[in-house]
Protein backbone atom coordinates (compact mmCIF):
# COMPACT_ATOMS: atom_id res chain seq x y z
CA UNK A 1 0.00 0.00 0.00
CA UNK A 2 3.03 2.33 0.29
CA UNK A 3 3.16 2.82 -3.48
CA UNK A 4 -0.55 3.63 -3.50
CA UNK A 5 0.06 6.15 -0.71
CA UNK A 6 2.62 8.06 -2.81
CA UNK A 7 0.37 7.91 -5.89
CA UNK A 8 -2.34 9.26 -3.62
CA UNK A 9 -0.06 12.09 -2.48
CA UNK A 10 0.43 13.08 -6.11
CA UNK A 11 -3.34 13.34 -6.47
CA UNK A 12 -3.57 15.07 -3.08
CA UNK A 13 -1.31 17.95 -4.12
CA UNK A 14 -2.68 18.09 -7.67
CA UNK A 15 -6.28 18.29 -6.53
CA UNK A 16 -5.32 20.79 -3.84
CA UNK A 17 -4.00 22.94 -6.67
CA UNK A 18 -6.99 22.29 -8.93
CA UNK A 19 -9.64 23.06 -6.31
CA UNK A 20 -7.94 26.36 -5.47
CA UNK A 21 -9.00 27.31 -9.00
CA UNK A 22 -12.05 25.29 -10.07
CA UNK A 23 -14.75 26.91 -7.88
CA UNK A 24 -13.65 30.29 -9.20
CA UNK A 25 -13.89 29.43 -12.91
CA UNK A 26 -17.68 29.88 -13.41
CA UNK A 27 -17.59 33.03 -11.28
CA UNK A 28 -14.58 34.28 -13.25
CA UNK A 29 -16.31 33.58 -16.57
CA UNK A 30 -19.57 35.25 -15.55
CA UNK A 31 -18.02 38.16 -13.64
CA UNK A 32 -14.98 39.01 -15.77
CA UNK A 33 -16.22 38.09 -19.24
CA UNK A 34 -20.03 38.20 -18.97
CA UNK A 35 -20.45 34.53 -19.90
CA UNK A 36 -23.96 33.08 -19.91
CA UNK A 37 -24.98 29.77 -18.28
CA UNK A 38 -25.05 28.15 -21.72
CA UNK A 39 -21.51 29.35 -22.45
CA UNK A 40 -20.28 28.04 -19.10
CA UNK A 41 -21.79 24.66 -19.97
CA UNK A 42 -20.22 24.66 -23.44
CA UNK A 43 -16.77 25.55 -22.08
CA UNK A 44 -16.90 22.84 -19.42
CA UNK A 45 -18.36 20.29 -21.81
CA UNK A 46 -15.74 20.92 -24.53
CA UNK A 47 -12.87 20.77 -22.04
CA UNK A 48 -14.07 17.55 -20.38
CA UNK A 49 -15.02 15.79 -23.62
CA UNK A 50 -11.81 16.54 -25.49
CA UNK A 51 -9.80 15.32 -22.53
CA UNK A 52 -11.77 12.13 -22.17
CA UNK A 53 -11.24 11.21 -25.80
CA UNK A 54 -7.55 10.89 -24.94
CA UNK A 55 -8.10 8.53 -22.02
CA UNK A 56 -8.63 5.38 -24.05
CA UNK A 57 -5.60 6.16 -26.24
CA UNK A 58 -3.52 6.89 -23.17
CA UNK A 59 -4.65 3.55 -21.76
CA UNK A 60 -3.67 1.84 -25.00
CA UNK A 61 -0.22 3.46 -24.87
CA UNK A 62 0.07 2.28 -21.26
CA UNK A 63 -0.54 -1.32 -22.32
CA UNK A 64 1.59 -0.99 -25.46
CA UNK A 65 4.76 0.50 -23.98
CA UNK A 66 4.35 -0.06 -20.22
CA UNK A 67 5.57 3.51 -19.51
CA UNK A 68 2.94 4.13 -16.85
CA UNK A 69 4.98 6.46 -14.68
CA UNK A 70 6.18 8.63 -17.57
CA UNK A 71 2.71 9.00 -19.05
CA UNK A 72 1.20 9.84 -15.68
CA UNK A 73 3.91 12.44 -14.99
CA UNK A 74 3.33 14.19 -18.32
CA UNK A 75 -0.40 14.34 -17.62
CA UNK A 76 0.08 15.83 -14.17
CA UNK A 77 2.61 18.34 -15.55
CA UNK A 78 -0.14 19.70 -17.83
CA UNK A 79 -1.98 20.76 -14.69
CA UNK A 80 0.89 23.13 -13.90
CA UNK A 81 0.81 24.55 -17.44
CA UNK A 82 -2.94 25.11 -16.98
CA UNK A 83 -2.39 27.53 -14.09
CA UNK A 84 -0.09 29.74 -16.15
CA UNK A 85 -2.47 29.59 -19.12
CA UNK A 86 -5.20 30.97 -16.86
CA UNK A 87 -2.92 33.79 -15.75
CA UNK A 88 -2.37 34.92 -19.34
CA UNK A 89 -5.98 34.41 -20.51
CA UNK A 90 -7.62 37.71 -21.46
CA UNK A 91 -10.94 36.43 -22.88
CA UNK A 92 -13.29 33.51 -22.30
CA UNK A 93 -11.59 31.82 -25.26
CA UNK A 94 -8.33 31.91 -23.31
CA UNK A 95 -10.06 30.37 -20.29
CA UNK A 96 -11.45 27.65 -22.58
CA UNK A 97 -7.93 26.98 -23.88
CA UNK A 98 -6.60 26.73 -20.33
CA UNK A 99 -9.38 24.34 -19.32
CA UNK A 100 -8.63 22.18 -22.37
CA UNK A 101 -4.95 21.97 -21.35
CA UNK A 102 -5.91 20.90 -17.85
CA UNK A 103 -8.41 18.30 -18.99
CA UNK A 104 -6.03 16.97 -21.67
CA UNK A 105 -3.55 16.39 -18.87
CA UNK A 106 -6.20 14.48 -16.95
CA UNK A 107 -6.95 12.49 -20.08
CA UNK A 108 -3.30 11.46 -20.35
CA UNK A 109 -2.69 10.62 -16.69
CA UNK A 110 -5.87 8.84 -15.58
CA UNK A 111 -5.39 5.40 -17.17
CA UNK A 112 -1.67 4.92 -16.35
CA UNK A 113 -2.26 6.17 -12.80
CA UNK A 114 -5.14 3.74 -12.29
CA UNK A 115 -3.02 0.88 -13.64
CA UNK A 116 -0.25 1.85 -11.19
CA UNK A 117 -2.81 1.65 -8.38
CA UNK A 118 -4.26 -1.69 -9.53
CA UNK A 119 -0.79 -3.25 -9.88
CA UNK A 120 0.18 -2.14 -6.38
CA UNK A 121 -2.37 -4.39 -4.66
CA UNK A 122 -4.11 -7.77 -4.97
CA UNK A 123 -7.62 -8.40 -6.26
CA UNK A 124 -9.00 -9.01 -2.77
CA UNK A 125 -8.08 -5.45 -1.75
CA UNK A 126 -8.78 -3.64 -5.03
CA UNK A 127 -11.67 -1.63 -3.59
CA UNK A 128 -9.62 -0.64 -0.56
CA UNK A 129 -6.69 0.44 -2.79
CA UNK A 130 -8.80 2.66 -5.04
CA UNK A 131 -10.62 3.92 -1.97
CA UNK A 132 -7.33 5.00 -0.38
CA UNK A 133 -6.28 6.78 -3.54
CA UNK A 134 -9.66 8.50 -3.80
CA UNK A 135 -9.55 9.51 -0.14
CA UNK A 136 -6.19 11.28 -0.55
CA UNK A 137 -7.44 12.83 -3.79
CA UNK A 138 -10.55 14.20 -2.07
CA UNK A 139 -8.69 15.37 1.05
CA UNK A 140 -6.37 17.34 -1.22
CA UNK A 141 -9.32 18.88 -2.99
CA UNK A 142 -10.86 19.76 0.38
CA UNK A 143 -7.72 21.50 1.57
CA UNK A 144 -7.52 23.39 -1.71
CA UNK A 145 -11.04 24.67 -1.21
CA UNK A 146 -10.29 25.64 2.39
CA UNK A 147 -7.18 27.56 1.32
CA UNK A 148 -9.01 29.47 -1.40
CA UNK A 149 -11.81 30.27 1.05
CA UNK A 150 -9.37 31.71 3.59
CA UNK A 151 -7.69 33.76 0.87
CA UNK A 152 -10.80 35.35 -0.60
CA UNK A 153 -13.12 35.81 2.39
CA UNK A 154 -13.62 39.43 3.33
CA UNK A 155 -12.68 40.60 -0.16
CA UNK A 156 -16.21 41.88 -0.93
CA UNK A 157 -16.24 40.17 -4.32
CA UNK A 158 -13.07 41.90 -5.50
CA UNK A 159 -10.73 39.02 -6.20
CA UNK A 160 -7.25 39.11 -7.65
CA UNK A 161 -7.90 36.04 -9.78
CA UNK A 162 -4.47 35.96 -11.41
CA UNK A 163 -2.70 36.06 -8.05
CA UNK A 164 -4.84 33.17 -6.84
CA UNK A 165 -4.05 31.21 -10.00
CA UNK A 166 -0.32 31.76 -9.41
CA UNK A 167 -0.51 30.55 -5.80
CA UNK A 168 -2.26 27.41 -6.95
CA UNK A 169 0.83 26.44 -8.95
CA UNK A 170 2.82 25.73 -5.75
CA UNK A 171 1.04 22.50 -4.74
CA UNK A 172 1.06 21.41 -8.40
CA UNK A 173 4.87 21.45 -8.27
CA UNK A 174 4.85 19.48 -4.99
CA UNK A 175 2.68 16.83 -6.63
CA UNK A 176 5.17 16.38 -9.45
CA UNK A 177 8.00 15.93 -6.94
CA UNK A 178 6.15 12.94 -5.40
CA UNK A 179 6.86 10.93 -8.55
CA UNK A 180 10.38 10.34 -7.22
CA UNK A 181 8.93 7.87 -4.70
CA UNK A 182 6.55 5.99 -7.02
CA UNK A 183 7.64 2.54 -8.18
CA UNK A 184 6.49 1.07 -11.48
CA UNK A 185 5.87 -2.64 -11.96
CA UNK A 186 7.55 -3.85 -15.12
CA UNK A 187 6.12 -6.40 -17.52
CA UNK A 188 6.93 -9.85 -16.17
CA UNK A 189 8.74 -12.40 -18.26
CA UNK A 190 6.76 -15.46 -19.33
CA UNK A 191 9.38 -17.83 -17.95
CA UNK A 192 12.20 -17.36 -15.48
CA UNK A 193 15.27 -15.98 -17.18
CA UNK A 194 13.36 -15.14 -20.33
CA UNK A 195 13.19 -11.61 -21.62
CA UNK A 196 9.89 -9.84 -21.25
CA UNK A 197 7.60 -10.31 -24.23
CA UNK A 198 7.79 -7.50 -26.72
CA UNK A 199 4.64 -5.37 -26.62
CA UNK A 200 2.24 -6.02 -29.49
CA UNK A 201 1.00 -3.05 -31.49
CA UNK A 202 -2.52 -4.46 -31.85
CA UNK A 203 -5.30 -1.86 -31.70
CA UNK A 204 -7.59 -2.53 -28.75
CA UNK A 205 -10.73 -2.76 -30.90
CA UNK A 206 -9.31 -5.94 -32.50
CA UNK A 207 -9.46 -7.52 -29.05
CA UNK A 208 -13.03 -6.39 -28.38
CA UNK A 209 -14.11 -10.02 -27.98
CA UNK A 210 -11.90 -10.26 -24.89
CA UNK A 211 -13.93 -7.62 -23.06
CA UNK A 212 -16.14 -9.09 -20.34
CA UNK A 213 -19.87 -8.82 -21.08
CA UNK A 214 -20.42 -7.22 -17.69
CA UNK A 215 -17.90 -4.52 -18.55
CA UNK A 216 -19.67 -3.84 -21.85
CA UNK A 217 -22.92 -3.46 -19.94
CA UNK A 218 -21.35 -1.13 -17.43
CA UNK A 219 -19.88 1.09 -20.15
CA UNK A 220 -23.36 1.50 -21.64
CA UNK A 221 -24.75 2.37 -18.21
CA UNK A 222 -21.94 4.88 -17.61
CA UNK A 223 -22.80 6.65 -20.86
CA UNK A 224 -26.50 6.87 -19.97
CA UNK A 225 -25.75 8.12 -16.47
CA UNK A 226 -23.22 10.73 -17.61
CA UNK A 227 -25.68 12.29 -20.05
CA UNK A 228 -27.46 13.62 -16.96
CA UNK A 229 -24.34 14.31 -14.89
CA UNK A 230 -23.53 17.86 -15.99
CA UNK A 231 -20.64 20.03 -14.86
CA UNK A 232 -20.29 20.93 -11.17
CA UNK A 233 -20.37 24.52 -12.37
CA UNK A 234 -24.17 24.24 -12.41
CA UNK A 235 -24.13 23.10 -8.78
CA UNK A 236 -22.17 26.24 -7.92
CA UNK A 237 -24.66 28.41 -9.77
CA UNK A 238 -27.61 26.62 -8.12
CA UNK A 239 -26.08 27.15 -4.67
CA UNK A 240 -25.65 30.82 -5.50
CA UNK A 241 -29.34 31.00 -6.38
CA UNK A 242 -30.16 29.48 -2.97
CA UNK A 243 -28.50 32.43 -1.22
CA UNK A 244 -24.86 31.43 -0.88
CA UNK A 245 -22.44 34.16 -1.94
CA UNK A 246 -19.29 33.56 -3.97
CA UNK A 247 -17.26 32.85 -0.83
CA UNK A 248 -19.67 30.67 1.13
CA UNK A 249 -20.50 28.47 -1.84
CA UNK A 250 -16.89 27.31 -1.70
CA UNK A 251 -17.52 25.92 1.80
CA UNK A 252 -20.21 23.67 0.37
CA UNK A 253 -17.58 22.01 -1.79
CA UNK A 254 -15.31 21.71 1.24
CA UNK A 255 -18.06 19.76 3.02
CA UNK A 256 -18.58 17.60 -0.06
CA UNK A 257 -14.90 16.71 -0.40
CA UNK A 258 -14.38 15.98 3.29
CA UNK A 259 -17.39 13.65 3.38
CA UNK A 260 -16.23 11.81 0.24
CA UNK A 261 -12.65 11.56 1.52
CA UNK A 262 -13.73 10.19 4.90
CA UNK A 263 -15.94 7.46 3.41
CA UNK A 264 -13.89 6.37 0.36
CA UNK A 265 -11.70 3.80 2.17
CA UNK A 266 -14.42 2.14 4.28
CA UNK A 267 -16.82 1.96 1.32
CA UNK A 268 -14.05 0.64 -0.93
CA UNK A 269 -13.32 -2.09 1.63
CA UNK A 270 -17.04 -2.80 1.86
CA UNK A 271 -17.20 -3.35 -1.91
CA UNK A 272 -14.43 -5.95 -1.57
CA UNK A 273 -16.69 -7.87 0.82
CA UNK A 274 -20.20 -7.47 -0.61
CA UNK A 275 -19.45 -6.94 -4.31
CA UNK A 276 -19.36 -3.88 -6.56
CA UNK A 277 -23.02 -4.11 -7.64
CA UNK A 278 -24.24 -3.73 -4.07
CA UNK A 279 -22.62 -0.29 -3.89
CA UNK A 280 -22.96 0.89 -7.48
CA UNK A 281 -26.76 0.53 -7.58
CA UNK A 282 -27.35 2.42 -4.28
CA UNK A 283 -24.75 4.92 -5.43
CA UNK A 284 -26.72 5.85 -8.53
CA UNK A 285 -29.90 6.08 -6.45
CA UNK A 286 -28.09 8.41 -4.05
CA UNK A 287 -27.03 10.59 -6.98
CA UNK A 288 -30.65 10.78 -8.13
CA UNK A 289 -31.69 11.95 -4.67
CA UNK A 290 -28.98 14.62 -4.81
CA UNK A 291 -30.13 15.94 -8.16
CA UNK A 292 -33.79 15.95 -7.13
CA UNK A 293 -32.62 17.93 -4.12
CA UNK A 294 -30.78 20.44 -6.31
CA UNK A 295 -33.92 20.80 -8.40
CA UNK A 296 -36.26 21.67 -5.54
CA UNK A 297 -34.13 22.86 -2.59
CA UNK A 298 -34.45 26.55 -1.89
CA UNK A 299 -32.91 26.94 1.56
CA UNK A 300 -29.34 26.94 2.81
CA UNK A 301 -29.78 24.01 5.26
CA UNK A 302 -31.28 21.90 2.47
CA UNK A 303 -28.38 22.77 0.16
CA UNK A 304 -25.84 21.77 2.83
CA UNK A 305 -27.61 18.42 3.26
CA UNK A 306 -27.53 17.82 -0.50
CA UNK A 307 -23.78 18.46 -0.69
CA UNK A 308 -23.24 15.98 2.16
CA UNK A 309 -25.30 13.42 0.25
CA UNK A 310 -23.29 14.19 -2.90
CA UNK A 311 -20.11 13.38 -0.98
CA UNK A 312 -21.60 10.02 0.06
CA UNK A 313 -22.49 9.26 -3.58
CA UNK A 314 -18.93 10.04 -4.70
CA UNK A 315 -17.42 7.72 -2.09
CA UNK A 316 -19.82 4.95 -3.15
CA UNK A 317 -19.09 5.18 -6.87
CA UNK A 318 -15.75 6.62 -7.94
CA UNK A 319 -13.22 4.20 -6.46
CA UNK A 320 -15.57 1.22 -6.68
CA UNK A 321 -16.21 1.55 -10.41
CA UNK A 322 -12.47 1.74 -11.15
CA UNK A 323 -11.88 -1.33 -9.00
CA UNK A 324 -14.64 -3.13 -10.94
CA UNK A 325 -13.11 -2.25 -14.32
CA UNK A 326 -9.57 -3.13 -13.19
CA UNK A 327 -10.48 -6.54 -11.80
CA UNK A 328 -12.43 -7.87 -14.80
CA UNK A 329 -10.44 -6.29 -17.65
CA UNK A 330 -8.04 -8.63 -19.51
CA UNK A 331 -4.53 -8.18 -18.11
CA UNK A 332 -3.06 -7.05 -21.41
CA UNK A 333 -5.88 -4.51 -21.86
CA UNK A 334 -6.20 -3.19 -18.33
CA UNK A 335 -4.95 0.32 -19.14
CA UNK A 336 -7.05 0.45 -22.29
CA UNK A 337 -10.22 -0.57 -20.47
CA UNK A 338 -9.66 1.88 -17.63
CA UNK A 339 -9.11 4.56 -20.25
CA UNK A 340 -12.14 3.43 -22.25
CA UNK A 341 -14.32 3.72 -19.15
CA UNK A 342 -13.27 7.35 -18.73
CA UNK A 343 -13.60 8.04 -22.46
CA UNK A 344 -17.18 6.73 -22.60
CA UNK A 345 -18.08 9.05 -19.74
CA UNK A 346 -16.24 11.91 -21.41
CA UNK A 347 -18.04 11.48 -24.72
CA UNK A 348 -21.31 12.06 -22.88
CA UNK A 349 -20.03 15.08 -20.94
CA UNK A 350 -20.22 17.62 -23.78
CA UNK A 351 -23.88 16.95 -24.65
CA UNK A 352 -24.61 16.63 -20.90
CA UNK A 353 -23.32 20.11 -20.10
CA UNK A 354 -24.86 21.68 -23.21
CA UNK A 355 -28.22 20.02 -22.49
CA UNK A 356 -28.08 21.22 -18.88
CA UNK A 357 -27.30 24.79 -19.97
CA UNK A 358 -30.13 24.81 -22.51
CA UNK A 359 -32.63 23.28 -20.09
CA UNK A 360 -31.65 25.83 -17.45
CA UNK A 361 -32.03 28.75 -19.88
CA UNK A 362 -35.29 27.60 -21.48
CA UNK A 363 -37.20 25.89 -18.65
CA UNK A 364 -35.52 27.08 -15.46
CA UNK A 365 -32.86 25.85 -13.05
CA UNK A 366 -34.77 22.79 -11.76
CA UNK A 367 -35.22 20.98 -15.07
CA UNK A 368 -31.57 19.98 -15.80
CA UNK A 369 -31.33 18.38 -12.35
CA UNK A 370 -34.62 16.49 -12.81
CA UNK A 371 -33.29 15.25 -16.15
CA UNK A 372 -30.03 14.07 -14.54
CA UNK A 373 -31.83 12.37 -11.65
CA UNK A 374 -34.08 10.48 -14.06
CA UNK A 375 -31.14 9.12 -16.07
CA UNK A 376 -29.39 8.10 -12.84
CA UNK A 377 -32.45 6.10 -11.76
CA UNK A 378 -32.49 4.43 -15.19
CA UNK A 379 -28.80 3.52 -14.73
CA UNK A 380 -29.56 2.03 -11.31
CA UNK A 381 -32.41 -0.08 -12.72
CA UNK A 382 -30.24 -1.41 -15.57
CA UNK A 383 -27.46 -2.39 -13.17
CA UNK A 384 -29.90 -3.99 -10.73
CA UNK A 385 -31.50 -6.13 -13.43
CA UNK A 386 -28.55 -7.05 -15.62
CA UNK A 387 -25.35 -6.75 -13.58
CA UNK A 388 -24.15 -9.94 -11.96
CA UNK A 389 -23.30 -10.04 -8.28
CA UNK A 390 -20.13 -10.69 -6.33
CA UNK A 391 -19.88 -14.43 -6.93
CA UNK A 392 -19.71 -14.28 -10.73
CA UNK A 393 -17.49 -11.22 -10.82
CA UNK A 394 -15.02 -12.75 -8.43
CA UNK A 395 -14.78 -15.92 -10.42
CA UNK A 396 -14.02 -13.95 -13.54
CA UNK A 397 -11.39 -11.89 -11.81
CA UNK A 398 -9.56 -15.05 -10.74
CA UNK A 399 -9.69 -16.61 -14.18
Amino acid sequence: MLNIFFIGLISFFTDLSTEMVYPLIPLYLVGAFGATHVLVGIIEGIAESLASLLKVYSGYLTDRFQKKKLLAFSGYAAGLVYKFALIFASTWVGVLGARVIDRLGKGIRTAPRDVLVSESTDKENMGKAFGLHKALDMFGAGFGILIIYLLIRGSDGQYDYKRLFLLSAIPAVLGLLMFVFVKEKKREAVNAGEKAEKPQSIPFWKNINKIDGQLKLYLIVVFIFTLGNSSKAFMILKASDAGFNEVNVILLFLIYHLVAASLSVPLGKLSDKIGRKNLLVPGYITFALCYFGFAFAGTKPAMITIFILYGIYTAMITGVERAFVAEIAPGELKGTMLGLHSTVAGIALLPASIIAGLLWTIFGSAVPFIFGASLSLLAAVLLFIFMQGKKTTSSRSKA
